[in-house]
């Protein structure tokens, strides 16, 4: 009881000088990069637009307060709880959290990831406080525990960034569709803009007057749906329309010596260039060099294809997973089924021939960022946290 009243009595103070009313509770961001780590700087970056009455504690379990960090603001601040001894940095958050929560009394808690769900809800249910939890891809795909699957039950709402995820995460957990808020992946338009092939970088691959099919995926041996071996698969048929044609294949990982062996049983090593690991902001450059981005995977959302559509790049992607959404269910690019060489042999030919309005790229940028712009993303993020 003593508790709830200095909590109160904290909690009115708090308002008159500008109380937190969200908090953020998330794995971690600056630490690695990663799609959700992207997205998450996404929805801090729309935050920190937000009317000047939002105003936003950060709980980081794994980052720590060394990392660059560009969102540190009046209206966005970060708690770091990294330690070498991992639940130890877990019980420091929780008991910080569990402080904030009693004596600041925010008005919602967003939890970033499935494996801190059921601290969220442990903390917040008691308190009476609402929570949401977000949820990006594979991670809620298959059945959860159930105790997990009670904290998804008991929140608020879920927020999800494509229909599949949305659906497989339903499928598989029980979830009441009604529940499940769409904040889909956004795309800097300042950032991935169309431009001419840098020199340099067509002698470093030896593109010179070739077609580029080009894919960026991590090589990992348990990431195989991102397709990169069908896409090799397809490469004889395809340069038997355009002999000229190479695959530009950026990422790095323990399944490239598969890869490259795969290219050399198929007389096409020659075609396929290995990048290995590009950084971020050199990325633009890279999407520049493609004639078509090819990814015939299983996505939750496929934040890539964005990239490469607001660079003018026209795609192509697998046609049973989350890029329905940027593809705009075909509209905007060839989506194929995703294991099928044949199949994505012949939507390349029909991309490189480009007869049609999917090659457009001005036109491929307008669509994609009227739809995934920064400025859409903000609208919908700040109709989430009024709802």
């Amino acid at each position: 009881m003593l508790i709830d009243t200095v909590g109160e009595n904290l909690n009115l103070a708090e308002k008159v000088h500008g109380a937190a009313n969200h908090v953020f509770v998330f794995l971690e961001i600056f630490a690695r990069e990663g799609g959700i780590q992207s997205y998450v700087k996404d929805i801090f970056r729309a935050y920190s637009e937000l009317k000047p009455g939002c105003r936003a504690e950060v709980f980081l379990l794994r980052d720590s307060s060394h990392c660059s960090n560009p969102f540190e603001s009046d209206n966005l601040k970060f708690h770091y709880f990294q330690n070498q001894f991992s639940q130890i940095g877990r019980l420091t958050m929780a008991v910080a959290l569990l402080k904030f929560l009693v004596y600041k009394r925010p008005q919602h808690v967003f939890c970033g990831h499935i494996n801190l769900a059921v601290l969220i809800q442990t903390l917040c249910q008691p308190l009476g406080i609402p929570y949401t939890v977000l949820t990006y891809g594979k991670e809620v795909w298959e059945p959860l525990k159930k105790q997990e699957q009670r904290a998804l039950a008991s929140a608020n709402s879920i927020w999800t960034i494509s229909r599949y995820s949305r659906d497989r995460a339903c499928a598989a957990n029980g979830l009441d569709p009604q529940k499940i808020k769409m904040l889909a992946c956004a795309i800097d338009s300042n950032k991935f803009i169309p431009g001419s092939k840098q020199p340099e970088l067509v002698e470093k691959y030896g593109l010179d007057s070739t077609k580029v099919l080009m894919t960026v995926a991590r090589l990992w041996s348990g990431d195989i749906y991102k397709g990169v071996d069908v896409t090799i698969r397809a490469l004889p048929q395809i340069a038997k329309v355009f002999p000229e044609i190479k695959y530009l294949v950026i990422g790095r990982g323990d399944d490239q010596p598969r890869l490259a062996q795969l290219a050399k049983d198929l007389g096409v090593s020659d075609r396929v260039v290995f990048a290995g690991f590009v950084p971020t902001e050199e990325l633009m450059a890279h999407y520049r060099l493609a004639d078509a981005y090819i990814m015939p995977s299983q996505e939750g959302f496929g934040i890539v294809y964005l990239e490469a559509m607001t660079c003018g790049v026209p795609v192509l992607s697998g046609d049973d997973d989350g890029s329905a959404d940027p593809l705009q269910d075909g509209k905007l690019g060839w989506r194929v089924p995703h294991r099928d060489p044949e199949a994505v042999a012949k939507a390349c030919i029909e991309i490189l021939q480009g007869n049609d309005q999917r090659c457009d790229g001005q036109w491929l940028r307008e669509q994609a960022i009227a739809v995934f712009g920064m400025e859409a993303f903000q609208q919908r993020l700040q109709e989430l946290l009024l709802s």
